[in-house]
């Protein structure tokens, strides 16, 4: 489906969210042509015009959007048409003030921000129905409507709702799921605290305490959530696909930033999978989270290309310190994101707004207009990607598989763990570091997919593994492949029930050990282990059971016994690391290399190194030109060309065509 877009456009996509409901006619006619000289061919749509679209219940009134569809097609620019449903008018929250959303202090929020509707209500939902159905019926024949994008990243901010509607729809959702109460008791644990259900209207959302909740409740009412959600969205995409079924439908996801939704499960629902990313500015290594999160959203596409929804030329308005980005910054975002298999750079927004909330967001057009740093690199980035069409529709090889699951993500961070720096994206983040230095590509996959395309298998974070994901893991490994586990993973089953036996009970047959004692570290304690590395946050008392010691704690509580070990299991090997390893890229290296990972060597840390395709893209991050040998072609940004080696600038890229690199 990608292909199909992009195949239409002639080449990647360009542009972004285009908001002219807040510009008079002059301004909007200077618009398509200012759009013209950046090279724009894809804009989005009516996101947030619902009050415009939709004035009053029932009456729509798309005058003055068909005006500016046509006046856009008429210049070349195509249009992803939103359902503008992220942001109900105040005649429907007026109308039905029970669909304002409740959180779990029991606070009704207040209209003025957006996603202020419960997605449990049956009113809601309606009144998405309605209006999708009239612009799908309305621009069903119009030649510049080639995507359609409905709402506007869902769960976030909105997640969870504990109104009533919500609650009525929660049981009716735990009916679906157990059949009968005593399945539901069994699997939350009710014994415990007195909680056992004898009826369906007994149970509640699971609202703040004044102590824990029961973690199977929370876990459950978080899948719930995200199934929620999940069907508002398929409502309009049904509506859409069947008024207009050859044009492609999708919704802006947040890959790495919104913790509330499953996306493994809402992945094949679209029909393009689309992400929004924005960097944390005051990281100075914020270029790593943007590869985990572009890395992840190919990985939700099955590896096929995807698009680029939103991302920003400069400062965006909701951190505590919005920095506005270095000059070229800008360029090495947006190519990273190629890079690593979009073949979209869309940003919010086209024209930087004089108010709202997010009048200090940074823009294509920025306040300063076409006389700025902003619009300049804005220009050189349309013309450079006109010459990146060759690799729109190719794909980006990986060795290596970062396993990825919302559901541990939810269950490991509820409360009362046995350390409070016990977080799901501390360790995620922490080995995708280590593999980006390592220059080592990653998908990432669900603990319960097919894992045979891979090498080697990182599970940092897999506290949450059912029976049948810990099974396909040792599959995995005693038909040849590599896997590297990290400490407090297989801990318990999909209902938040702890696995019978001693630690880690889903994995003690593939690591070969067990573990008789967890001993969390003090905040800011370290321990010394037997190779000169320290490790942070855990300890734990390993009892090895077939498995190796490779690295033992030299102090500590654990001091004699196993950090790091190492098992092998029919054909292949199973890595397991105890403790934050302060040294993790050698480990890792280790790893990869007994695997058989091949990867470029030599290459400096700072440079970022993807290939796409028969495309190599080197990026580099440093503040110092950086020679990478063996690597010839043409360059598609500039056109140059490159035998026997390339030179990257300082903060500059290359797209070499036609390369073979160094290997070890």
């Amino acid at each position: 489906m990608v292909d199909s877009i992009s195949t239409r456009l002639g080449g990647l996509a360009y542009g972004g969210d285009y908001n002219p409901e807040q510009w008079p006619r002059q301004v909007q006619e200077e618009d398509v042509a200012l759009m013209r000289a950046a090279g724009v061919n894809l804009v989005s749509l009516g996101v947030f015009a619902w009050a415009r679209l939709e004035p009053a219940p029932g009456r729509y009134e798309f005058g003055w959007l068909d005006e500016i569809v046509d006046r856009l097609h008429a210049n070349g620019v195509a249009v992803d048409l939103a359902t503008p449903t992220a942001a109900p008018p105040p005649w429907f929250s007026r109308a039905y003030p029970h669909t304002l959303p409740v959180n779990r202090e029991g606070v009704r929020i207040g209209v003025g921000g957006r996603q202020h509707a419960c997605p449990s209500s049956p009113e809601y939902r309606a009144a998405t129905a309605g209006i999708a159905r009239a612009l799908a019926e309305h621009y069903r024949d119009h030649p510049a409507v080639i995507l359609w994008h409905v709402h506007n990243e869902y769960g976030a901010p909105l997640g969870e709702c504990y109104c009533d509607a919500s609650v009525a729809a929660f049981r009716g959702w735990l009916r679906t799921t157990y059949q009968d109460l005593d399945s539901l008791n069994e699997a939350w644990g009710t014994d415990f605290w007195s909680q056992r259900y004898g009826d369906w209207d007994e149970i509640d959302a699971p609202r703040a305490n004044h102590t824990a909740v029961n973690p199977a409740q929370r876990l459950d009412f978080a899948r719930f959530t995200s199934a929620e959600h999940l069907a508002c969205f398929t409502l309009q995409r049904d509506i859409l696909r069947e008024v207009t079924p050859d044009t492609p439908v999708t919704t802006n996801f947040m890959t790495a930033n919104c913790k509330s939704m499953d996306l493994w499960r809402w992945a094949p629902e679209v029909d393009v999978v689309s992400n929004d990313h924005y960097l944390t500015a005051e990281r100075s290594d914020n270029h790593i989270e943007l590869a985990l999160s572009a890395d992840l959203s190919r990985s939700l596409a099955g590896g096929a290309p995807w698009l680029l929804m939103e991302h920003s030329t400069g400062a965006v308005n909701w951190q505590p310190r919005n920095l506005a980005k270095r000059p070229g910054e800008l360029r090495r975002n947006s190519l990273a994101h190629v890079a690593r298999g979009s073949d979209s750079v869309l940003f919010f927004q086209w024209r930087a707004s004089r108010y709202g909330a997010e009048k200090f967001h940074s823009a294509m057009l920025p306040q300063a207009g076409t006389d700025s740093q902003v619009w300049r690199e804005v220009v050189e980035l349309g013309a450079q990607l006109r010459g990146l069409a060759p690799v729109r529709g190719t794909r980006v090889a990986a060795e290596v598989a970062v396993v990825w699951d919302w559901e541990s993500f939810w269950a490991l961070e509820l409360e009362w763990r046995p350390s409070v720096e016990l977080r799901f994206r501390e360790r995620i983040d922490a080995y995708y570091e280590a593999l980006w230095r390592e220059h080592a590509t990653v998908d990432f996959v669900h603990p319960g997919a097919d894992l045979s395309a891979y090498k080697l298998v990182v599970a940092p974070s897999a506290y949450l593994l059912g029976e049948g994901a810990a099974k396909n893991l040792c599959r995995y490994v005693e038909s040849g492949g590599h896997l590297l586990v990290s400490y407090f993973s297989g801990i318990v089953d999909e209902h938040e029930t702890v696995h019978p036996g001693a630690y880690p009970g889903a994995l003690r047959e593939v690591l070969g050990l067990s573990v008789e004692e967890f001993h969390p570290l003090r905040a800011g304690e370290a321990v010394a282990l037997g190779d000169g590395s320290t490790g942070a946050v855990w300890s734990e008392r390993v009892r090895p059971a077939g498995a190796v010691p490779v690295v033992e704690f030299a102090a500590g509580p654990d001091a004699g016994h196993p950090a790091v070990t190492r098992h092998d299991l029919g054909r292949g090997t199973a890595w397991y690391v105890a403790t934050a390893v302060d040294r993790l890229r050698p480990l890792l290296a280790r790893a990869l290399d007994a695997a058989g990972v091949r990867r470029p060597s030599g290459l400096p840390d700072e440079l970022e190194y993807v290939r796409r395709g028969d495309v190599v893209f080197l990026i580099n991050h440093g503040e110092q030109d950086l020679a990478v040998l063996d690597v010839g072609g043409v360059d598609l940004l500039d056109g140059s060309l490159w035998t026997g080696g390339v030179t990257v600038p300082a903060g500059g890229v290359r797209a070499v065509r036609r390369t073979e690199p160094t290997v070890h």
